[in-house]
């Protein structure tokens, strides 16, 4: 801009000013707050304000002040629009404030406690100004540094990931996030706290977390979370899950913990990579003093310092079980690693089977859940699974091939969805084709079925074929088979090339047994508006 009225225009300053120890001001912080003609800062209806206080020393006789109080903090108000409504009024009449002052060529600095853009009053200004005037943001040291250095303790290292929370969120939502959590930083504490602090135990980090309050401030306060009294937490406190990788650990072999706080958890990593794991899974995997595994979903999990990895073969579940059982039984903390759900042909059973007899019985044993194969390939061909299905495994290697046989026929005579697990190997590949050969019986050749393999991986495929072209030299252990009942559809779907892409679906409503059996193209299907048949002890 090169007229009058740009070169009249001040400028907006949004000043971090640290987190409360005015020697902890930045030297930028200082020289604007002397060169500004306005000072404006944030307060509550008392008139109080943080961050007037901060700067205190450093403001003039000449200072223009602008003190912006919210019309409601933690009160309620009868503002039309509830409380959003109330600060959005405010923010807006705030903004129009400063706006008669930059409009008149002066320099405006807005005040704000740590940084300006970290959850700080000045970003509403800033949304409602920056396009309209020159603007500068001056940052500052955060709450969030300030309560590390207070702890003395690292909040993280490595390629631990730090999360910063607040306190405001649902105590579902905050459980599952500190579960999945490297490092934590919760904030705007206060009213809370009390669920703060259970989101925190139910994510089993209570024993590590650290409570800190007015850093750097005059009454600054630090302990332990665990023994803070929720009527004595302020607004300005926050909790803190530092560093796991500062934890001191035993030498190999040694326990260093009592044998009660030993356990052993059993976590399904899904069907592939991080992608796939739960919020609960990733929290134990980074809890665990131990992983125990097979190698390839050893892979899986990212690589912790200090944390032991114990990797094996895929066919010494027992040994596996019983492995991670002694760590556990010396007080370690151990993560039996699954691929898929630990409870579907995986490690869940193994470990159960030896941890009920003794002398194990009284290790603690969790099973946590992961997305299935089954499920994976599903949600990538479509929904398949849309009605009810059978599991079965095709390997012989823990049950004989009749048993296999006669549970097939089972399943295809009641016209039931399959999810085939295991169905081949370099070795062994003849059951795909007496599968095919029995389920032939009862089906179409037309029927459709699913070959998944590597789902979520990196060589990823997922076709439909027909069940009479089904290849067993196209089968391997990496693959899943889903075989579609009677009634499951093929539609193509887009305007790609051949008609777009094909998605195969199974409808959620069965023909009544006595009338004529509607065509696979035309199923029947719920009107939207009913609430859905499924529920969630089926999944």
């Amino acid at each position: 801009m090169t007229d009058n009225t740009s070169l009249r225009m001040g400028r907006l300053y949004g000043v971090g000013l640290g987190p409360g120890d005015p020697s902890l001001m930045t030297v930028r912080a200082v020289q604007v707050i002397a060169e500004a003609d306005v000072i404006a800062y944030h307060s509550a209806r008392h008139g109080r304000s943080i961050a007037r206080s901060i700067a205190a020393a450093h403001l003039r006789a000449d200072h223009i002040e602008e003190p912006l109080v919210y019309p409601v903090t933690t009160g309620t108000t009868d503002h039309p629009g509830g409380y959003q409504g109330a600060m959005d009024e405010f923010y807006a009449e705030s903004a129009a404030r400063l706006a008669v002052h930059l409009d008149a060529g002066r320099t405006v600095a807005v005040l704000a406690e740590g940084d300006p853009l970290f959850y700080g009053s000045y970003m509403h200004m800033h949304k409602r100004l920056a396009d309209r005037y020159p603007t500068e943001v001056i940052p500052g040291v955060t709450s969030v540094s300030a309560a590390a250095a207070r702890l003395g303790a690292p909040l993280v290292e490595g390629e631990e990931v730090l999360t910063v929370l607040p306190g405001t969120l649902p105590e579902e939502e905050l459980t599952a996030r500190l579960a999945s959590a490297d490092s934590a930083v919760v904030m705007k504490l206060g009213r809370t706290f009390p669920a703060v602090r259970r989101s925190i135990e139910r994510a089993g980090r209570l024993a590590d977390a650290r409570y800190v309050e007015r850093a750097t401030m005059s009454g600054e306060r630090t302990g332990t979370l665990a023994d803070m009294d929720p009527e004595s937490v302020p607004y300005f406190s926050v909790a803190v899950l530092p560093s796991r990788v500062g934890r001191v650990q035993a030498p190999s072999g040694q326990a260093d913990h009592t044998p009660s706080s030993g356990e052993v958890v059993v976590v399904g990593t899904g069907p592939a990579g991080p992608l796939w794991l739960t919020p609960e899974t990733r929290g134990a995997l980074a809890s665990a003093e131990d992983l125990v595994g097979y190698t390839t979903y050893l892979d899986r999990v990212p690589v912790r310092p200090g944390q032991r990895r114990h990797g094996s073969d895929n066919k010494v579940e027992s040994e596996r079980a019983e492995f991670a059982l002694d760590l556990a039984r010396r007080g370690r903390r151990v993560a039996v690693v699954s691929g898929g759900d630990p409870g579907v042909f995986a490690m869940a059973t193994a470990v159960l089977e030896v941890a009920s007899a003794d002398p194990y019985r009284a290790i603690p044993v969790r099973v946590l859940p992961g997305v299935t194969a089954a499920n994976a390939a599903a949600a990538r061909a479509g929904a398949p699974l849309g009605h009810d299905y059978a599991v079965l495994s095709l390997s012989d290697r823990l049950k004989p091939w009749e048993v296999i046989a006669e549970r097939l026929r089972a399943a295809a005579a009641a016209d039931l969805v399959l999810a085939l697990y295991n169905p081949g190997s370099a070795v062994r590949n003849w059951q795909v084709g007496k599968a095919r050969e029995l389920l032939l019986e009862h089906r179409a050749p037309d029927t459709p079925v699913v070959l998944g393999r590597d789902v979520g991986g990196s060589a990823e495929s997922v076709r439909i074929v027909r069940l009479a072209e089904l290849d067993p030299a196209q089968v391997d252990m990496r693959t899943i088979l889903i075989v579609g009942s009677s009634q499951t559809v093929t539609v193509r779907r887009g305007a790609g090339e051949g008609g777009g892409e094909e998605i195969v679906w199974t409808p959620r409503r069965y023909p009544e047994p006595s009338a004529p059996s509607e065509s696979p193209s035309k199923p029947l299907s719920e009107p939207l508006s009913e609430p859905s048949p499924e529920s969630p002890a089926a999944k």
